[in-house]
Parts: structure tokens; sequence; C-alpha cells
């Protein structure tokens, strides 16, 4: 890894980003077959289930006689998702992070999945659950897969959920397999094809491993991850300090925001299931240096960065869900064939330089950066984790690079696309 100091704008992680994607006519496509060889009872595309990237489904948060502070509106709603061009007029930012700030029981005896709850008065619902209007940021997807043929709604689906928490909470796993087998019966009978982007493989990585064999090979034809965060990324760590602002993936430019945004993610389980396994990066990269004692810390450093923040308390999270998945492990298995994407080629921030480990930290002209090869938000340890895969016994395995399209541009990319179709229609392997 090299080390560079230099200005870089407030849209550190946001950089790169590419909503005006031009489409390009799809191929035809074959219709899929069971892998028993009995035709489906009508003839159609293979549906497609989407598990959106981190912050991209629309959550709806509502807010009647809140408690977690005096100084912001009693009452009230907002949206919570990115790209949230028409942010609220009436909630701010700061208000807004500390709504969604989650309180946590650091009580042993219950199961990590129940120690976080909502503040009071609040709730937090998905706005469209299952439509395509859920998550508006894959338009170029949706209109591509039109084009094809498929219908949005009918065999385009979105399994979308509230980014804040991890698979194993917010009843996940119930609801999307009750999606997923809605889409299967009301599309033929036909098993569905999975699709996810960024932090969505997580989700959809945790219903295949968290399903039987026979649901499987009743529901699923396959598996496409798009730059899947599998073993997370370097680049979370600076966020407990800096913060992030959701609606345009900016980071704040006030000491108050970048304090009610860090702590917004610090409360967040997701936070560390988005965070560098150290079993997979070990001390490859640095993800913070922390100018006023020297020290400089690297994935398998987690803990130290924790207790040396003053953030102890967090350590039984970050235990329990940095390296959740065992991406080195064959536990981490979906048990389905896999049709992985990634991109490379692009310098990727993995970690910052900070004059200390407090919270609420505004980044100078002279501050510094840590970068790797990547896709421009993950960088290729975390790309090429899902080539433990290639292990997997009878199902397919593939790994396609896309060298120099970056992390955001992947999921309208026209020949990623075109592929993505032609696979969700190839039959199934026979396992």
């Amino acid at each position: 890894m090299r080390r560079a100091n230099r200005t870089i704008s407030a849209r550190l992680v946001g950089l790169g980003l590419v909503t005006a994607l031009l489409l390009a006519a799809m191929p035809g496509v074959a219709v899929a077959k069971p892998h028993d060889g009995k035709p489906h009872s009508k003839p159609g595309l293979t549906p497609i289930v989407l598990f959106p990237a981190y912050h991209f489904t629309r959550l709806r948060v509502s807010v009647h006689h809140q408690k977690a502070d005096p100084n912001c509106p009693f009452n009230g709603s907002f949206e919570d998702w990115y790209p949230n061009a028409q942010p609220s007029q009436t909630i701010s930012q700061v208000c807004q992070d500390e709504m969604l700030t989650l309180r946590y029981s650091a009580k042993p005896h219950k199961p990590m999945r129940l120690r976080f709850r909502n503040q009071h008065g609040v709730k937090v619902s998905i706005i469209d659950y299952g439509k395509t209007t859920s998550s508006p940021f894959y338009e170029p997807m949706y209109a591509a897969l039109a084009t094809a043929g498929y219908t949005r709604d009918k065999d385009i689906r979105v399994a979308g959920y509230d980014a804040r928490l991890t698979p194993d909470m917010g009843h996940f796993l119930k609801r999307t397999k009750t999606l997923i087998e809605r889409t299967y019966r009301e599309n033929g009978n036909r098993p569905v094809h999975l699709v996810g982007h960024s932090n969505g493989p997580i989700y959809a990585e945790y219903l295949l491993t968290h399903t039987s064999r026979a649901w499987k090979h009743k529901y699923i034809h396959g598996f496409t991850p798009i730059a899947g965060n599998f073993p997370g990324q370097g680049g979370i760590w600076f966020l407990l300090f800096t913060g992030l602002n959701v609606a345009d993936f900016t980071l704040p430019t006030t000491v108050e925001n970048a304090t009610s945004s860090a702590r917004m993610y610090l409360s967040a389980p997701s936070t560390f299931i988005s965070a560098a396994d150290p079993a997979i990066f070990g001390d490859q990269e640095t993800v913070l240096a922390d100018a006023s004692t020297g020290r400089s810390y690297t994935p398998q450093d987690y803990a130290a960065i924790l207790a040396d923040a003053g953030l102890a308390w967090a350590t039984p999270i970050a235990d329990k869900y940095v390296g959740y998945l065992h991406m080195s492990k064959p536990s981490s298995f979906p048990g389905v064939d896999v049709y992985a994407e990634k991109g490379s080629g692009i310098e990727t921030l993995v970690g910052i330089g900070l004059p200390d480990l407090t919270t609420g930290q505004l980044l100078g002209p002279d501050a510094t950066y840590f970068f790797r090869d990547g896709d421009i938000n993950q960088e290729d340890i975390t790309n090429d984790a899902v080539s433990a895969w290639s292990a997997m016994p009878c199902f397919h395995f593939s790994l396609t690079d896309n060298p120099g399209v970056d992390h955001f541009s992947l999921p309208g990319d026209p020949a990623l696309l075109a592929r993505l179709i032609a696979e969700a229609n190839a039959p199934r392997s026979n396992c």
C-alpha cells in the first residue's frame, strides 16, 4: 500500500458515481429449465430479485413524540436513502442522525441480534417493499431488463432492508423468503435468480446459508453478486470518526453533524459487518493512523481502535459481526450457481490519518489518505475474497473482472447486464 498526502473533496465515498448510463439492447435469452429437466408450468424469463447496496433502500422514518433530543421536532417524518435529492426541510441532518441512532443494551444474557432498538417514538419502514421504486438507483438495470422482456414488479423485484441492521435482525430472513416464494409462484413456478450489489450480497449470502438445500433447489436459480462486500472494507473504520451523510454520500461539514453521523454509524451493527475481516485482510493495509500517538492500525487491530478511542463498549458488537460471513470457510458457500462480478484498476481509499481518535472530526487540507487498487469504493482484497467459493463442490462459480468500471457504475454496465440476463436464463447446474 502506498501513502499519499493530498486534498480530496468531501465526496470521498461517492467519488465516481455515474448515474446517467447508456444502455445497449440486450441479446435474446434462452428460457431456463429446472435441473430435473422438466419444463416450467409457463414459458418465460427467470425472475430476478435484487438486493440493493448500503442505504440504497428507501426508508421512511416516522417520528411521534420522540425522546432522543428535546431540541429536535417531536413529530414528523423523513426519508433516508441514497440518492435522496429532496431531503427533509423540517428535520435537520443532525436530528435525522439522532433519530436513526440505535439504542444498545449491553446485557450479556441477550443475544446480540436482540440488543438493538430504535429510539423511543421512532419507527422505520421500507417504502414500496418488493417494488423497483424502493431502490431508484438501479434504474439503468431495470431499464435493461425491461428491454430484454422483463416486467417491473412482476419478474423484477427488490429485497430491500434497513441498512443499519445486520441480516439476522429486523425479520429480514422471513420477509425475504416470503418475497422470493411469492415471486416464484407468480412467475409460473420458476426458480428466482438473486442479484446483489455492494452490501446487498451480504444479505443474499445470509439468506442462502440459512435456508435448506431443498428450499434452494425449489426456489433459487443462481446468484450474481456485483462487487459483493462479503469480508468488509477498510474504509468503514474512519466513518466512526468523520461520519457520512447518506442522502448524497458526502462527508459532514460541521463538527455537530460529524459527531451525530459518527455516533449513528457506531450504533449500527451493520457498520461492523461491513468492516474489513482480519481473517481475510490481516495487516495488509492501514485503515487508520493517529497523529497524536504515531500509531497506525490495520484490520487486525480493530479491538485496539475501539479501546484507544474510548469506545470499548462496542467491542462485543465488533467481535460478533466483524468477519461474520467467514468468507475463507466452506460455511460461506451459498450452495447455488454463482456468477460474481467485480471492478478493478481504480485508486481506492482504504484508510485515513486523523489528528486523534475523537468522534466528530472534519478532514483538513493536509489530511493523510491510504489507497489500494480497487473499484473506487472497495479494495482488491474485498472484491477478490469471493474466489473462495471456487472450491464449492458441483455448483458453477465464476468471477468476471471489469477493469476500469467503478463500483457504482457496475450495476448499469451494458456488458455486465448482458451477462446477467444470459446467465440468469441458462440451465442450472445439476447438483
